[in-house]
């Protein structure tokens, strides 16, 4: 994939007050490059050519360039796997109460069977308590089944995307890596 900006400005975030290496990417660009390596397929390698209009600033600043982005993916990375699992903790955790709930329902529901048996009013509330304490089991299954294979897509994504090469071009062409 290739990017052409004037200047650098373009590529990283302006408002982000950290120091060059440490800064994020623009968001216009980071959804640019995010959403173009979201259409190579996943077996094939990915790489980033940054076309600069302007000549070279400092000597390193290619390989500053090329390490603050890898950065920025490397931490964007991280942040999807902090988010994986809290959504894990937060699945055990509703597990548990929905666990503990479908139990509740269950026993209140014999309780109630066994102190009115017989009554077809009975028999429609135990199902209704039946059916609460498996809806309250909802959410965790759906977390467990579902939740996480967006955000461990991400990951890998973020992660191929930190492991890429960066390859800096100066209009001049004199100075890139």
């Amino acid at each position: 994939m290739e990017v052409r900006v004037a200047d650098l400005r373009q590529l990283f975030n302006r408002m982000d007050p950290s120091p060059f290496r440490e800064r994020d990417l623009d968001p216009s660009a980071e959804e640019f490059i995010v959403g173009w390596a979201q259409t190579v397929p996943a077996g094939n390698p990915l790489a980033l050519v940054v076309h600069l209009e302007r000549p070279v600033g400092s000597a390193d600043e290619p390989v500053v360039i090329r390490d603050a982005i890898r950065d920025f993916f490397r931490h964007e990375s991280d942040r999807a796997t902090r988010r994986l699992r809290q959504l894990f903790q937060r699945g055990r955790i509703s597990l548990g109460i929905a666990v503990l709930f479908l139990f509740a329902l269950f026993a209140i529901g014999d309780v109630i069977a066994n102190a009115m048996a017989g009554s077809r009013f009975v028999d429609v509330l135990r199902e209704g308590l039946v059916i609460g304490g498996w809806v309250a089991m909802w959410r965790p299954l759906e977390i467990f089944l579902y939740d996480w294979w967006p955000i461990r897509g991400q990951i890998r994504l973020y992660d191929r995307l930190a492991s890429m090469p960066v390859r800096i071009v100066y209009s001049d062409e004199s100075a890139s890596i």
